[in-house]
């Protein structure tokens, strides 16, 4: 039995892809315009031995197969292929094809994620931010684009730029925060500091920027520098737990919420709430569980292609997302008044087929910088992700809540919760 009957005999013979392997067999349509390159048998021998997407996710980020052509082809067909089952036939038959040493896992790639301590631990969190973001800053400046922001932007139509819908999703928050010249203001995550410097440039706030991250602080300072904004932009490396110098007028959290975790939400929405002064705003921005997913299910990845454990292992160690009813309920629990809820869904999944494209276009330097291994996952992880959120798997939420005082939101009776006509202006990073 070749490689290539053995895939058919398991996956079934209408393949969207084709499948080609080591030993010179292949399967699936002639004309397809994806091609999956089984290098070895260690392909096989990972996928036999570790449950769900786990062992497709390690084989890819091990090399042991490539996608030559569209990734995203690939993921729609493990979705598809969900159902199907390995009878005993067939695997008797992957041991005559592999021998009986394909029974031992093989050591999985380095790229897997082993954090040790107590999770949510000071020490621990440190770890799995240094594991996700402390991988090059080049290399993400590859997939994010000159503004570095790594979360959800918003676009206005299919045809803007992704450095014009960052830009609108930092006046979109901008604007639901009010800013306005003086404002003191506090990003929680800041990553390499987009929010903290457009609100510094375009609104005339003093900001406060706070990531675990050393590499992200080191090059946010820079950028602060260099637009002559550092005696009104502060970036600090350390945790927001350790934030004391409070009141501010307002307080953003733009893609670190995923990574606070269930045990310390109510924790962290407190410490929010005690940083802001009276009748001061807050907009969380996170992405949610959709209602109806597992619990158990990562929204990033959900059902398309991937399953928890790889994202848990190589992407987002220790994080962990939650439903948006149960977001707003925490947040109302922790004192704050919540007044405005949008979803930004279908904008995710804009953006991370953007990052796959710029991943993809520049892929010998992403290499280079983050190494082979590194950059497989960020493109199955990015992909995956896209899918999850067209398919409403994985949703994203911006929640603004003020600190109400007496009755007194600070509010106006008709807040500016969208986006001026006038697109915001662009930063020359």
């Amino acid at each position: 039995m070749t490689v290539s009957e053995f895939l058919g005999d398991v996956l079934g013979s209408e393949l969207p892809v084709r499948f080609r392997a080591y030993d010179g067999s292949a399967i699936g349509p002639a004309g397809a315009r994806t091609t999956v390159v089984v290098q070895s048998s260690d392909a096989l021998r990972r996928i036999a031995t570790a449950p769900d997407e786990l062992g497709f996710g390690r084989a890819y980020v091990a090399g042991d197969f490539e996608i030559d052509g569209d990734v995203f082809d690939v993921l729609q067909m493990l979705t598809t292929l969900q159902e199907v089952k390995v009878r005993p036939a067939q695997i008797a038959s992957a041991f005559k094809l592999l021998g009986m040493h394909a029974l031992r896992p093989l050591p999985p790639p380095p790229e897997e994620a082993r954090l040790r301590g107590r999770r949510h631990s000071k020490a621990r969190d440190a770890a799995a931010i240094s594991f996700h973001y402390d991988v090059s800053n080049e290399f993400y400046r590859i997939v994010l684009g000159p503004s570095l922001t790594y979360s959800c932007a918003v676009w206005t139509d299919t045809t803007t730029t992704l450095e014009a819908a960052q830009a609108n999703k930092h006046e979109l928050v901008a604007r639901k925060l009010g800013l306005r010249p003086g404002t003191r203001l506090l990003d929680i995550g800041c990553g390499w500091g987009g929010m903290v410097l457009h609100a510094a440039r375009h609104h005339g706030v003093h900001a406060v920027g706070v990531t675990l991250s050393k590499p992200q602080a080191d090059h946010a300072r820079i950028r602060a520098k260099e637009l002559h904004l550092d005696d009104v932009v502060e970036i600090r490396h350390g945790d927001y737990r350790d934030i004391t110098d409070g009141p501010y007028d307002a307080v953003t959290s733009i893609g670190m919420f995923e990574h606070v975790g269930l045990s310390q939400l109510a924790d962290y929405f407190e410490r929010c709430h005690a940083l802001l002064a009276p009748q001061g705003r807050f907009v969380n921005h996170g992405i949610s569980r959709a209602a109806h997913m597992p619990i158990a299910t990562h929204g990033r990845f959900a059902r398309r292609g991937l399953s928890r454990d790889f994202t848990e292992r190589y992407v987002f160690p220790d994080g962990e997302l939650h439903e948006v009813g149960a977001v707003v309920s925490a947040m109302q629990a922790a004192r704050f008044e919540v007044r405005h809820v949008e979803s930004l869904r279908e904008h995710y999944a804009l953006t991370l087929r953007q990052w796959v494209k710029n991943l993809e276009a520049d892929w010998s330097a992403a290499v280079r910088e983050a190494g082979a291994g590194r950059a497989r996952v960020w493109r199955l992880y990015m992909a995956a992700a896209a899918l999850g959120f067209e398919q409403d798997e994985g949703e994203i939420h911006q929640v603004m809540a003020t600190k109400t005082v007496g009755g007194d939101s600070g509010l106006p009776l008709r807040p500016s919760v969208a986006l001026p006509d006038e697109p915001p202006p662009v930063t020359n990073w």
